[in-house]
């Protein structure tokens, strides 16, 4: 049964997996046997991590280019299966956060949050998906969020980016199911990553969040490679248009 979840000789495109939640999935899905291709702009920030997943005895390769914008993303991806190979699984983690109350919060991140948490998904997705649906197969998995599900006060255009990741892989699983390819999402709730740094500092807001978790603590990002490993085998083979939330159970209770 272990081989429901090897991933040897698969291609993982993962964007923004410089650090954080990325880097991690990143390397979860290389251990378990992927060459996994590291995405983002900071193409220094990318090569460190790369060489550090090699040095490991991984395999990782770098591909720095810009998610948000649409014929970039069709060029990165054209460029990869160029010179890497067909791309099987991508994990759409590129994301940000810009905290501040409703009534004052600027256009410009309003764009820029939609740009980044939203239209990236739909631009990475239908370059990748070309490739997939002519080979009759392929994994993409969105990264969401507890704010899928739930809302608090001062994120609520992250809360809207979110809640309409959650349901574009709804709508990717309807189009493209069809055609042999699975399309879920996970949705982590509070871990400590640089996204999250403010937070976790916040020493009020730890007490109310551990209190708050019926688990009682932050995540680790490691805690959320089980389910990228899972929904990136074959051991997802008939799970489609899922979010699979991975939360210490906050989104269950009351």
């Amino acid at each position: 049964m272990q081989s429901l979840f090897d991933l040897k000789g698969k291609i993982a495109l993962v964007t923004g997996s410089g650090q954080g939640i990325g880097l991690a999935l990143a390397r979860g899905l290389a251990e378990h046997g992927a060459c996994v291709v590291l995405n983002g702009r900071r193409e220094q920030q990318l090569t460190d991590a790369a060489k550090n997943l090699t040095n490991s005895g991984l395999s990782a390769k770098v591909a720095a280019f810009d998610v948000t914008d649409a014929p970039a993303a069709r060029q990165g991806v054209h460029e990869i299966e160029r010179s890497v190979g067909p791309i099987d699984i991508l994990i759409n983690n590129a994301g940000m956060q810009h905290r501040t109350a409703l009534e004052d919060f600027p256009e410009d991140k309003w764009d820029e949050l939609l740009r980044t948490n939203l239209s990236s998904i739909f631009h990475m997705s239908k370059a990748v998906a070309k490739g997939m649906i002519s080979r009759n197969s392929g994994k993409i998995i969105n990264i969401g969020s507890v704010q899928s599900e739930l809302a608090r006060p001062g994120i609520a255009p992250y809360t809207a980016t979110k809640g309409a990741v959650r349901n574009l892989t709804r709508g990717m699983c309807a189009d493209w199911a069809k055609y042999g390819l699975q399309i879920n999402a996970i949705a982590p709730g509070y871990f400590k990553t640089p996204l999250n740094d403010a937070l976790a500092r916040d020493s009020e807001f730890s007490a109310w969040l551990e209190r708050r978790t019926p688990a009682g603590r932050w995540g680790n990002v490691e805690e959320l490679i089980g389910a990228a490993v899972f929904l990136a085998s074959e051991a997802s083979s008939f799970v489609n248009g899922h979010t699979l939330f991975v939360d210490g159970g906050i989104t269950v209770t009351v």
